[in-house]
């Protein structure tokens, strides 16, 4: 019997309804570059692609993950030709960091909050994401922080999706098994893969052939 549900964040409950290239142009703009959003987008999907992975440590990182995201921000402006120098990178690196935690950047899936206050109250509830304490806030804005009994982020337990220990650190702060919990995920190999590989069951979340609207139906159909 399923007794608790762990859900990613970024592509399954929220996103970024304007695209990350929009919020990069916006925020170089005050800095010196001109950036073309296409060319950010891109940019930054290939140097996330290409990044080192995190190291697992079994604890919080150093600076809550920030200095893996300063050098991913270097390689994206690298990438469009446009990385100031000096103090100049160092501002924007600063303004960028936090912009992406400030009210109104990310939204909820429109089917979100529903779903989540039908489960509250018959399933433990919680959220394992590849995020940083950054996190804590941008749930407090979108008014979904309180639906959560756990709240799990890699820069603090120290280990990435698929990583088993993320998912454990999960199950641990719940009090649940794996065979009990299923995770809500849209990532095949962070999500569905990386549940499974840790014994948990894996609701392959895929739109737009499905949505977080029919995971009642699948809970009951267990």
């Amino acid at each position: 019997m399923i007794r608790a549900i762990l859900f990613d964040a970024t592509g399954t409950l929220m996103r970024l309804p304007r695209g990350v290239g929009w919020h990069y142009r916006q925020v170089a703009a005050r800095h010196g570059p001109d950036l073309d959003e296409a060319r950010v987008n891109a940019a930054f999907y290939a140097a996330f692609a290409a990044a080192p992975p995190r190291p697992a440590t079994g604890g919080p990182r150093p600076d809550d993950d920030k200095p893996w995201w300063r050098d991913l921000v270097r390689d994206i402006l690298g990438r469009c030709g446009a990385e100031p120098a000096g103090a100049a990178f160092s501002a924007m690196f600063e303004e960028l960091y936090a912009h992406f935690a400030k009210p109104g950047v990310w939204a909820l899936y429109p089917e979100a909050e529903g779903v989540l206050r039908e489960l509250k109250g018959r399933y433990r509830l919680a959220v394992v994401s590849n995020f940083d304490r950054r996190l804590y806030a941008i749930f407090d804005h979108l008014g979904i922080r309180d639906y959560f009994d756990a709240i799990i982020v890699s820069s603090e337990t120290g280990a990435d999706k698929p990583d088993p220990q993320i998912f454990t650190a999960a199950l641990t702060a719940l009090g649940v098994s794996p065979g009990e919990t299923l995770h809500v995920g849209d990532d095949p190999d962070l999500d569905w893969r990386g549940a499974e590989a840790a014994g948990l069951r894996a609701f392959r979340l895929d739109r737009p052939s499905n949505s977080l609207a029919d995971l009642p139906a699948y809970l009951a159909n267990l």
